[in-house]
This record gives C-alpha cells, sequence and structure tokens, in this order.
C-alpha cells in the first residue's frame, strides 16, 4: 500500500466497489453509517489525499477553515446531490469536488412513481391495516383512493430526474403532464407544458412530484403558499431532498384534509422523522431509499472510483461540480 494516495470512505460501500477502490489506493472505511460531523471532516481534510463522502458528511466552510494543513486533495462524492459541501470553500482550498450524476437517475424515478401510486391508491394504509389484523374482508367503499390514469402529474425541476419521472407517468399511465422549471426547457422528453410559475403547476395538477437540486435557493420551497393553491385531491410527492418542503405546513395541510395525500422519501432533519407526519394515515413515510439497488449504489461508487482514478492520473474529471 506503500505509494499510494491515502482515501477514506465515509461510509461502507458495496464489496465490488471497495475491492476496487482497494487496489488503487490505501482505504480506510469508517466503522460506522452515520454521517461524518464537521469536526470529522476536518480531520479527514488534514489526514487524507482523497475523501469518498456521501449523503449528509458535513464539509462546511467552518470545516475546510479549521483544516490548519489539509491533505485533501478531491472529495469524490457518492450521490448525485451535493448541498453537504461547501463547494465554494473547497475551490478556495484548491480540493476538486465531483459527483455522480446519471447513475441515479431511473431508480430514483422508480422510487417517485412507487410513492406517487402508494399515495394515491392508498396502499400504505391497506398494509397497515392488514398487519394490525384489522382487515375484515373486500367491500365497494374500503379506502377508495386517486386514479392516477389519465390524470395531470406536474414536475417541479425537469432536469434528468424529472424528465424520468415524466417520462414514466406518460408512457405507462398517459398522464397529461406540467411542470415548473427555472430555466426554459427546450425539449423534456415527452409532451408537456411549462408553466411560468411554481403556484400554476401546483393548481394544475393532481399529482405532484417534487425533483429539485437540494440547497439554499430551494428550501421551503414547497411552503404554506405552494401547497394552499394544490387542489383538495392532490398528492405530493418529494423525492429530491428533505429541507425543499415545509413539513411543518405539509403536516398542517394533511391535518386539515386540504391536500389529498402525500409520499416522502426524504424527510427535512433525516434521520428523524416529523412525528406530526408519522401520526398520519395518509402520508406515506420510506427511509431515503432512492437508490437503494445493488447495480444503482455499485454504479455510483464505480463512477465515484472513475473519478478519484482520472484525478490521480492527471486526467479531467469526468464529473466535476
Amino acid at each position: 500500500m506503500a505509494g499510494r494516495p491515502r482515501l477514506l470512505v465515509s461510509r461502507r460501500l458495496p464489496e465490488a466497489v471497495m475491492a476496487r477502490l482497494e487496489t488503487c489506493f490505501a482505504v480506510t472505511t469508517r466503522p460506522t453509517t452515520r454521517p461524518m460531523s464537521a469536526g470529522e471532516a476536518t480531520s479527514a481534510l488534514e489526514e487524507y489525499e482523497a475523501i469518498l463522502p456521501t449523503l449528509g458528511d458535513t464539509f462546511t466552510a467552518g470545516a475546510f477553515a479549521a483544516a490548519s494543513r489539509p491533505r485533501a486533495r478531491i472529495l469524490a462524492n457518492f450521490g448525485v446531490g451535493y448541498n453537504h459541501i461547501d463547494t465554494a470553500a473547497a475551490r478556495a482550498a484548491g480540493i476538486a469536488v465531483t459527483n455522480t450524476p446519471g447513475a441515479v437517475t431511473d431508480a430514483t424515478a422508480d422510487i417517485a412513481l412507487a410513492l406517487v401510486l402508494m399515495s394515491a391508491r392508498r396502499l400504505g394504509e391497506g398494509e397497515r391495516m392488514v398487519r394490525a389484523g384489522k382487515w375484515q374482508g373486500w367491500h365497494p367503499t374500503q379506502l377508495l383512493g386517486l386514479h392516477i390514469t389519465g390524470k395531470v402529474l406536474g414536475v417541479v425541476g425537469m432536469g434528468r430526474i424529472g424528465r424520468a419521472i415524466a417520462r414514466r407517468a406518460h408512457l405507462g399511465f398517459g398522464m397529461k403532464v406540467v411542470f415548473f422549471n427555472r430555466s426554459a426547457v427546450a425539449d423534456p422528453g415527452v409532451p408537456a407544458r411549462q408553466l411560468p410559475g411554481l403556484h400554476d403547476v401546483m393548481a394544475a395538477a393532481d399529482v405532484i412530484v417534487i425533483a429539485v437540486p437540494g440547497g439554499a435557493e430551494t428550501r421551503h420551497l414547497i411552503d404554506a403558499e405552494a401547497l394552499a393553491a394544490m387542489r383538495p385531491q392532490a398528492h405530493l410527492v418529494n423525492i429530491s431532498r428533505g429541507d425543499v418542503v415545509d413539513e411543518s405546513a405539509l403536516a398542517a395541510a394533511l391535518e386539515a384534509g386540504r391536500i389529498g395525500g402525500a409520499g416522502l422519501d426524504v424527510h427535512e432533519h433525516e434521520p428523524e422523522v416529523s412525528e406530526r407526519l408519522r401520526r398520519l394515515e395518509k402520508v406515506v413515510l420510506l427511509p431515503h431509499l432512492g437508490t437503494n439497488s445493488e447495480e444503482v449504489r455499485t454504479s455510483m461508487g464505480m463512477m465515484a472510483a472513475d473519478n478519484l482514478e482520472a484525478f490521480f492520473a492527471g486526467k479531467p474529471l469526468l464529473n466535476p461540480v
């Protein structure tokens, strides 16, 4: 291992990825699945030439500033989202940052459609009823939900994942698609109308899926006013970042019956989940499963490895941010 760059892997990755990394780097893996703290990040910046962080590993401006003699030269993030890394502070410290776009697109879109069906058809409520031994047999008005075929899908954020969601909904369920995006989208991939404002989409759709990047610009983008624009029978699905949705406002809307339901794969204060939301039947709550398949997580890890190997070989980065 002498001479190999020292690499910290913040949380263990699929075995095929670990085996590849260990052929090129002197690898240390943290013995926990918990995110790194800012203090751990500072120590890592001082000790390792390369770091492979992931969701929640807090590389703040303070963490970079506190590193007295940083050895790190690259952060190869495992994941497309990187709002847990202060990229401006990394650049100022001369540290490259990469991510893994593309690898997560289809898996995340699949989870979005799963949540659409679970929320609209009240599948979570039905499953809990069966497990609790409360099901007394079929009857014509039991757990009536929203039939999504032919309904209007609203996509907030028409990037790679937003397009993949729209494609599945339109081609699979004949849904009409409207969307909001900060910039003009010339080709959304399926017949779709770009509406001028967020509230226009919230008001027009039967199901709204949030697929925007995380960060300060999108924090609480879905607030009380946006929720108030929704139709009473409409459902909200969030597969982006938890703090894009004001969960207190969402809980209030659900408690008052102002919207039909919601499905969340991400949460504002992960891993804590709102107690108000947990008490409600008409909300589906998943533990951030967007990319949880062996193939996808391996592909993400291999993409991070590609970036690391390119960097230390003096080649252009594949996915710089």
